[in-house]
């Protein structure tokens, strides 16, 4: 359908900065909004930020103010989420999660596209 692919996760230290970035192939649905969540193994999934295709966007309470997402509809609507003052309860599993559509059928939230992941780990 719409493949995912996260890049940009890996070590850092407690306060610094990671940026990761979510690109799809070309597709015949249309790309709607985008949004990062995370997982840690045996935890649900946690929303993280969104943003509509006119860069509306919305944050959870636990990064606002420290991690920015944006993205850019010329590159194949790549999405970034910038994480700054990075702390050790923000390493997980972060995904990138599309909205798509085509025709009269749109699939959202977990029905919509997943990446595979990538891993950010923040040592104290």
């Amino acid at each position: 359908q719409v493949p995912l692919v996260e890049s940009g996760g890996g070590l850092v230290q407690t306060g610094g900065s990671l940026t990761l970035s979510c690109a799809h192939s070309p597709t015949e649905y249309t790309i709607n909004a985008m949004g990062w969540y995370r997982q840690v193994a045996g935890n649900q999934r946690e929303f993280l930020a969104r943003i509509t295709t006119d860069n509306k966007t919305r944050y959870a309470d636990s990064v606002k103010g420290r991690f920015t997402i944006s993205r850019d509809n010329a590159k194949n609507n790549t999405v970034y989420l910038q994480m700054d003052d990075l702390r050790p309860e923000d390493t997980a599993v972060y995904l990138c999660n599309a909205a798509f559509s085509k025709g009269p059928f749109h699939y959202t939230g977990s029905m919509g596209a997943w990446g595979q992941g990538t891993q950010v780990t923040v040592s104290s």
